[in-house]
């Protein structure tokens, strides 16, 4: 039996499964189990799509569709929970690979991440990988665009999964 896990994310099209790499960002895979077993993803905007780049959600502090979503604020919060220590790695960013948002400091990765719709090897070393898109990628590609998007899609669902 495997001890592997994986995110799946309930989009408006379908899910999303996301292979979590705990051997390479063990913890920001832990914080993002950790918001997605407590329901905090639940609900939550992509605030920041930029088409041939990358889908950016996670601010669960100012992007709950549910609570009091702010445009103007969304990608501005975190978590309840301290931010994370970057754990950079040789993994590059690729179409799919999940990577934490964070500000110009490096250790300030806190609940925010983003999916890369394609190659973005200018990343590479300065963000932490923690995950990579198995299925679903088409739904990724099909979330609304803008920054902020004017209706933003949002995670329906978050779950964490045996793989």
């Amino acid at each position: 039996m495997s001890d592997k896990e994986n995110l799946r994310i309930q989009l408006k099209d379908g899910d999303v499964v996301i292979e979590l790499l705990d051997k390479v960002a063990p913890k920001h895979v832990e914080r993002i189990k950790t918001l997605a077993n407590e329901g905090t993803y639940d609900n939550v905007a992509f605030h920041r799509v930029i088409d041939g780049f990358m889908a950016q959600t996670g601010d669960v502090e100012n992007a709950n569709m549910e609570k009091d979503y702010n445009p103007s604020r969304a990608g501005t919060g975190g978590s309840k929970y301290p931010d994370v220590e970057a754990e950079f790695s040789n993994v590059p960013f690729e179409r799919g690979t999940c990577g934490m948002a964070r500000s110009q400091m490096p250790n300030s990765a806190n609940s925010q991440f983003f999916i890369m719709f394609q190659e973005g090897g200018f990343l590479n070393g300065q963000y932490t990988v923690w995950g990579q898109v198995i299925s679903g990628m088409e739904h990724v590609d099909a979330i609304v665009k803008g920054e902020p998007p004017k209706n933003p899609d949002r995670m329906i669902k978050v779950t964490v999964e045996k793989a």
